[in-house]
């Protein structure tokens, strides 16, 4: 990631998208995949790469290269528990990779030191003219009435490390006293609502009937079906509900759902939140559009 970044396939297929956005700068392809990298030992490691390459007119390419750096810092920092862990900074002279004017590093404070997360690099036109053969005719777009050869803004990310980041900055040791003012400590991966890989989990408890695993199924399909990732309540049917709370907390799970003799009866059950650890009670038909407008709201946040 610190070293020159392959955006050969965004600048090969650069001819194709042209008719689609009729010439008319400014435009980016994005992509995501897999890359091999050097990872200091001689060997090449494997991680996943998100970039964009974005065609811009040669005239504004530093004021893009400035957009997109406070674009992303910002996108990056909405979804942090402590925001001020991510940070930008300009690239110096000695670091810049090869062919580029000017970089912005997005960077993120581990116990360890800083690592990069992202890599932002205005390109000039070296590289597209290299892709293509050095024909400027093909390869012009318009900047107003006046035809061009785009200067390439260059943004890659390492999901990988980003990931981590995320994880990092957001695993927290929370401190809780329980009934008879015992303190005891746990475990929360309080990941932003829109990344959080479970959005809620079903609970069963021990020795649940058939007509709870009926209703834990019927439910655990109508979320998947509304696109609500769920983690059915079968796979853990042994385990104590403390346990299984402890469990979803760590794996950052933002809601549990208990299906009881209750939610046979009365159509009932009791959702619980990871972080307020809040039990409420709320009507089966109810659950699905509560867990609908929590998403949309968490997406604006």
């Amino acid at each position: 990631m610190d070293s020159c970044i392959e955006h050969e396939g965004a600048l090969e297929q650069y001819i194709s998208w042209l008719e689609l956005v009729k010439r008319r700068l400014p435009f980016g392809l994005a992509e995501t995949g897999l890359s091999f990298q050097p990872d200091g030992s001689g060997s090449r490691a494997e991680a996943t790469y998100a970039s964009l390459v974005w065609f811009c007119s040669p005239r504004s390419s530093s004021q893009w290269l400035d957009h997109w750096a406070r674009l992303r810092l910002q996108w990056w920092r909405k979804f942090a528990l402590a925001p001020s862990e991510f940070s930008s900074r300009d690239v110096q002279v000695d670091e810049l990779q090869e062919g580029a004017s000017r970089g912005v590093k997005i960077v993120y404070s581990f116990p360890w030191g800083q690592e990069t997360l992202e890599n932002l690099w205005s390109l000039g036109d070296s590289d597209l003219l290299q892709t293509h053969g050095g024909v400027r005719a093909k390869i012009q777009c318009f900047d107003g009435q006046k035809l061009v050869v785009p200067h390439v803004i260059s943004v890659v990310s390492n999901m990988d490390r980003s990931m981590m980041a995320y994880m990092h900055n957001s695993l927290q040791l929370m401190k809780k006293h329980d009934g008879k003012q015992k303190l005891y400590r746990r475990k929360v991966l309080k990941l932003h609502p829109v990344l959080a890989p479970v959005k809620v989990a079903l609970d069963m408890g021990r020795g649940a009937t058939l007509e709870q695993r009926q209703v834990c199924d019927g439910l655990l399909q109508e979320f998947l079906d509304a696109g609500i990732s769920a983690w059915p309540g079968s796979i853990d049917i042994t385990s104590s509900a403390e346990k299984l709370n402890t469990k979803y907390d760590e794996m950052g799970v933002l809601f549990t759902m208990v299906i009881d003799e209750n939610t046979l009866e009365s159509g009932v059950l009791q959702v619980r939140s990871r972080d307020t650890t809040i039990r409420e009670s709320k009507h089966i038909s109810e659950v699905k559009g509560f867990l609908l407008r929590y998403m949309r709201a968490a997406h604006n946040m």
